[in-house]
């Protein structure tokens, strides 16, 4: 069968409704967002699941608990399914970053595979220290299906690497909204992607919600 990856970005916030940076910030899930949590633990209850590892951040466990509460499993946390770091970029607004960063926002948003959030992460680090756990979790899990609760950035940056998608084009080729579900299927010729930013298990109410 082999194995096959689902990574769920968690559920709405209210930097990911507002737009604004939040990396390390801890940010709770809106009412909207532990909808969308307790759509996803609803809708997929019943496949057979092998193990779920979870960024340790409020947003993601709140988003996995649903899942693992239906399926009695724990959920296995890794720091390195984190969300980038933004540095002085955090909790601010766009508008502002291009306002007194205009530099590092330039590099940024031309070439992020090399150039950080000012005191922030690169692609190439969030990528290094995701792989970790990709590996770890083919190691362990040679077939069935395994969760992976993360993050924006991190996972458009992992499915990039498993893809052979230049990591500076993260942003331009991979887009994955809030409770959005991506899935990797590993056959002969490696990684495969089955599925891109599905949110089909949601209500029309919370799909049609903006989920940048």
């Amino acid at each position: 069968m082999g194995l096959t990856l689902y990574f769920l970005r968690h559920g709405e916030t209210e930097y990911s409704r507002s737009g604004s940076y939040c990396g390390e910030l801890d940010a709770e899930l809106t009412a909207a967002g532990h909808q969308m949590a307790a759509a996803f633990g609803a809708a997929y209850r019943t496949l057979p699941w092998d193990a779920v590892y979870v960024s340790p951040m409020q947003r993601t466990v709140a988003t996995a608990t649903p899942l693992c509460t239906a399926i009695a499993m724990e959920m296995q946390l890794r720091d390195g399914l984190k969300e980038i770091r933004y540095g002085e970029w955090e909790d601010k607004t766009s508008a502002y970053v291009k306002e007194h960063y205009l530099d590092d926002y330039i590099k940024w948003m031309t070439e992020p595979a090399w150039n950080p959030p000012t005191g922030g992460e690169t692609a190439i680090q969030i990528a290094s220290r995701a792989a970790l756990v990709i590996a770890e979790i083919e190691q362990k899990h040679a077939e069935g299906n395994v969760l992976v609760v993360s993050h924006k950035a991190t996972i458009r940056i992992i499915l990039c690497t498993l893809l052979g998608i230049d990591l500076g084009r993260y942003r331009d080729r991979i887009n994955t909204l809030t409770g959005s579900i991506s899935v990797i299927k590993f056959g002969d010729h490696g990684p495969m992607l089955d599925r891109l930013g599905d949110r089909a298990y949601m209500s029309d109410e919370l799909r049609n919600l903006p989920g940048t």
